[in-house]
């Protein structure tokens, strides 16, 4: 706007002529005409610089405005050793899903504490505290007991049935699970997954995991465990074969046989007893692997059951 205005002072100015007395000097041997090309070209030039600089400046406020807020700093409170880095990412990732311009105060702990309940659901109970230089995530992390895989998903579940995504935890002895029964049903990461079928593999998983703790803390027994197949859950194919059957890593049959608290029904060794006899083979062999077919935990009279060879 400026120079056009000034362009315009000119020309008037120059069409109408000055009050002061014309100047001695020669006018350009070229005469006006080139006089005036050259002042268009110069304000041609003076205006195009200026979109050049409109355009730089449009380009550097949509780099500065586009980089990445800085990242808030959270601390995880009471965090587990097998808790990796993918975990974590995971973690901040969902914390700060709305986080562009959130601050270390109240209101950004609690968005911070909702993001982390609707999104992540490997942290229960979860509790976000403002500190002096950071917000402190505090709750109880959700072990994974079995592993799932339905065509090309895999999911963990927890002791509570809860749906955890896959991420590698070598540190743990997870189990897959399967023979669970085809439902159109599809579980949603975060939320119960309720089924019975599941829920007796996990509670056994579960019972297992609570033995290796008290019993052999320094080499589990589940390190040896890598299936545990319900596909006759409740007997649902045949009712005089064993509902549950345990894998070891060398394909080894442990015959674990009716879901807990059953046994009754079907004859069995108690569950108590069935542990037991489990643990004292473990203990007496030093290891459920080796050279042989299957070892049967479901007959009641046996103290520590025999492996029977392979053919």
């Amino acid at each position: 706007m400026m120079v056009a205005k000034r362009k315009s002072t000119k020309r008037i100015s120059f069409r109408r002529g000055s009050s002061k007395p014309k100047s001695n000097k020669q006018s350009s041997p070229h005469g006006p005409g080139l006089t005036r090309i050259l002042k268009v070209l110069a304000v041609a030039g003076v205006v195009t610089c200026m979109g050049l600089g409109i355009v730089y400046w449009g380009k550097f406020i949509k780099q500065t405005t586009s980089a990445p807020p800085e990242r808030i700093p959270l601390e995880l409170a009471l965090e587990p050793a097998w808790v990796n880095d993918e975990l974590e990412q995971k973690l901040y990732t969902a914390a700060t899903a709305d986080g562009q311009g959130l601050k270390i105060d109240e209101n950004a702990a609690q968005r911070v504490q909702q993001n982390i309940e609707t999104l992540y659901g490997w942290l229960a109970e979860v509790k976000v505290r403002t500190m002096h230089n950071r917000l402190r995530v505090e709750g109880r992390w959700r072990k994974p007991l079995v592993l799932v895989k339905l065509g090309l998903q895999s999911f963990y579940v927890d002791r509570e049935l809860v749906v955890l995504d896959f991420v590698e935890i070598p540190e743990l002895p997870i189990i897959r699970v399967k023979g669970l029964a085809v439902l159109p049903e599809t579980p949603s990461l975060g939320q119960v997954w309720q089924r019975d079928d599941l829920a007796a593999a996990v509670e056994l998983v579960a019972l297992l995991n609570q033995w290796d703790k008290d019993k052999t803390p320094d080499k589990p027994l589940l390190r040896e465990i890598t299936s545990i197949d319900i596909s006759n859950y409740n007997g649902r194919e045949n009712s005089r074969f064993p509902h549950i059957v345990l894998y070891t890593t060398d394909n080894t049959e442990v015959i674990w046989g009716a879901e807990l608290g059953k046994w009754q029904q079907h004859l069995e060794a108690t569950d108590a007893e069935k542990l037991a006899k489990l643990y004292a083979y473990y203990e007496e062999y030093g290891s459920l692997l080796g050279d042989v077919k299957y070892i049967n935990l479901r007959d009641p009279q046996d103290r520590i059951p025999l492996p029977i060879d392979k053919d």
